[in-house]
């Protein structure tokens, strides 16, 4: 790879071209050398790198060479994440991935426009491998054992070497070294219980249980409030304090109170858990906290950032018991303007654990909720109307909100019973402006201060992603200005344009496909989803580990001590790919267990929604089940189906028309639950 780095430096510096008698005579390369040169040029010219015109070699146009972490999908294709910030991620087509698994630092040849606008390109090396085993199905044909990767493109079995100590069965998921290819271990079948979980864990390279170090700090923490700590702290334990989470939460890291104040504006007070009293910078416990990066939710399991002593106990914001806490009031007019910020260590004591369910039966006038929690009433009418201000004040301002719901699987007795999409209400909306509100105030304070930070920044759309969803809009009558001139404002006014009608889910999941990744950075870009100038996450220091450092930088803010910059930026460039990879692992369980589930439905007919028109087929979203599947074109009737635009599939000889929004019912042929894969057919007329 050295040489290919030579080649191209040499190239870039001689833009007239150069014979092969010249770079080599450059390069200095002895004869030897010199035939490796040629097997390097040949390659670099059929990847497209270099072009060749009569005896001369060129840099090729828009081609580049950078490196960063492989991102792979399930069905093969992935992303490359570079390491320069200025740089999108990179696609990278199946037939490209070079081998590269999840994590993999790797080296890319690119361009800056694919064929599809965006950058794509190719892995030529892996230069660290992220993971040193791989998971796939072990199968057997006379006699050998093979092996195929779950993370693998392409069906190919690979022949494997077999373990005196394991005896798997074909068809069971296991576990082989990377470099040499042996059988480390057996996970079990695919629809045994807990197997899919142990894959997850497998394949992102989770963290499923901590250190003893870990764990005996955790234990040597008391919950009991010193005198010391009473003292150096605001005390609001006299406040009417209360959480309000969902049902099965255990982790509290936020509690809010309210007051009318005099002058009309009202006063909230957003109290935090203050983590870091307790996990100190380069203990064992925020070495743990950092390897995390964020708490992981599956749907009947947690993996904490932190120890359960502390996440769900010492650290939680349990009902009737004093915390620490770093709170912020808020003083805000009667129109949702923030007029003032204080931000101090404290010490409170909530009064109730609500759940957004009950709070919600309360601003709904249920007499049962308001009985039993009278004395709250008052207090959860004024958060109602200063959430409804705090939501008009950021959606004039350009604000987007998304309405996309979210699976949520229902179990009775241990068995996924169905799909239905996850509910939100407007109790779910007071915490989130409230928070907001929160975050805001943080990245503000400390930002007017010139203080060093870790920002939730989330750059602009691509021009180029605009363009392609102005035009796909235009379809629906739904029409934005041109992409320089859109703002986020434009946006939200698209996905108000769609509302009600029966392609409002698909037109909002085509404005969320334009945005960009909302990430961490050292360096301030603003919040273009949120409309924000600055912003940070302040709110969750028990879940997210930016949290706790923006806690440790604002607390030494508070003490006017100097704030130390030097970590900040790998901070936010790890967490940010942790946070990516758990969300990943979350999505990846819960849509494994769907196809599962839809295992039982072979034959069922469903309706649906076309999502994308691929070289396989029509890709259509189903309805109630948040996944999709594939129609081939082989079985959209006897015609020849040609691609009039990017969302147009027209068949030849009948004229039939499909396109991206349309509904359609389709029929469930065939569900593949490990490589995520579902075909689909239509009814026969």
């Amino acid at each position: 790879m050295a040489m290919i780095r030579q080649i191209f430096s040499l190239l870039r510096k001689r833009r007239e071209g150069l014979s092969f008698a010249r770079i080599a005579g450059e390069l200095g390369l002895s004869p030897k050398e010199k035939v490796l040169l040629k097997k390097k040029l040949k390659k670099m010219e059929s990847q497209g790198a270099i072009l060749r015109l009569k005896s001369r070699y060129f840099i090729a146009p828009r081609s580049n060479i950078t490196r960063g972490r492989f991102i792979a999908s399930l069905r093969g294709y992935g992303f490359v994440s570079p390491d320069e910030d200025s740089l999108e991620d990179i696609f990278i087509p199946a037939r490209y991935s070079g081998g590269a698994q999840r994590g993999d630092v790797v080296e890319v040849l690119y361009r800056e426009k694919g064929k599809k606008g965006k950058p794509e390109g190719k892995v030529v090396r892996i230069l660290k491998k992220e993971k040193k085993s791989l998971i796939g199905l072990y199968r057997e044909k006379g006699g050998q054992a093979f092996f195929l990767p779950l993370d693998s493109p392409f069906s190919v079995e690979i022949p494997i070497t077999q373990s005196p100590s394991l005896s798997p069965q074909p068809g069971m998921i296991v576990e082989v070294e990377r470099d040499n290819l042996s059988l480390k271990q057996i996970l079990g079948l695919p629809d045994d219980q807990g197997v899919d979980t142990k894959v997850v864990f497998k394949r992102y390279n989770l963290a499923s249980s901590f250190s003893k170090e870990a764990l005996k700090e955790a234990e040597e923490v008391s919950a009991e409030v010193a005198l010391k700590e009473r003292n150096d702290r605001v005390d609001y334990r006299s406040w009417l304090t209360v959480t309000i989470d969902g049902e099965n939460a255990q982790d509290f890291d936020d509690a809010v109170s309210i007051k009318k104040l005099k002058n009309g504006h009202f006063l909230l007070g957003v109290h935090i858990a203050d983590v870091s009293h307790y996990v100190r910078p380069g203990s064992c416990l925020d070495k743990e906290a950092y390897l995390r990066g964020t708490s992981i939710y599956f749907p009947d399991l947690t993996l904490p950032m932190l120890p359960e002593k502390l996440s769900n106990n010492v650290c939680s914001l349990r009902p009737r018991e004093e915390r620490l806490t770093l709170s912020v009031l808020l003083e805000i007019s009667a129109e949702g303007k923030v007029l003032k910020t204080e931000f101090h260590p404290s010490l409170i004591r909530t009064r109730e654990r609500m759940t957004y369910d009950s709070v919600y039966k309360i601003l709904e006038e249920d007499e049962r909720e308001r009985n039993r929690y009278s004395y709250i009433v008052p207090d959860l009418f004024r958060m109602r109307d200063l959430a409804r201000l705090l939501r008009k004040e950021r959606l004039g301002k350009g604000s987007l909100d998304f309405d996309l719901a979210e699976p949520e699987l229902v179990y009775k007795e241990g068995t996924l019973h169905s799909v239905v999409p996850f509910e939100t209400n407007e109790a779910h909306q007071i915490i989130e402006e409230f928070m907001v509100a929160a975050n805001e105030a943080a990245a503000v304070f400390l930002f007017g201060k010139d203080i060093p930070l870790i920002f939730r920044i989330h750059p602009p759309p691509a021009l180029e992603d605009l363009e392609r969803l102005r035009e796909m809009l235009s379809h629906f009558h739904i029409y934005l200005p041109h992409p320089k001139k859109i703002k986020s404002i434009n946006l939200q006014s698209a996905i108000k344009q769609a509302e009600g009608k029966s392609e409002e889910k698909f037109i909002t999941l085509q404005v969320l496909k334009s945005l960009r990744l909302a990430v961490y950075s050292d360096e301030n870009e603003g919040h273009y989803g949120l409309a924000k100038r600055e912003y940070t996450h302040f709110t969750s220091p028990i879940r997210r580990y930016p949290d706790l450092a923006v806690h440790r930088i604002l607390k030494s803010a508070l003490r006017q001590e100097k704030v130390k910059a030097s970590s900040l930026s790998a901070i936010s460039l790890y967490c940010s790919d942790q946070e990516r990879k758990a969300g990943e692992a979350e999505r990846d369980i819960i849509e494994w267990r769907i196809f599962r589930f839809l295992k039982g439905k072979l034959g069922d007919e469903f309706e649906g929604v076309i999502v994308d028109v691929s070289r396989a087929g029509l890709v259509v979203e189903l309805n109630d089940y948040f996944v999709d599947g594939i129609i081939p074109f082989s079985d959209l009737g006897r015609d020849y189906y040609f691609r009039k635009s990017e969302r147009t599939l027209i068949g030849r000889k009948t004229g039939r028309i499909y396109e991206l929004g349309d509904r359609l019912k389709v029929i469930l042929a065939s569900v593949d639950p490990i490589l995520r894969r579902m075909t689909l057919t239509l009814p026969s007329r």
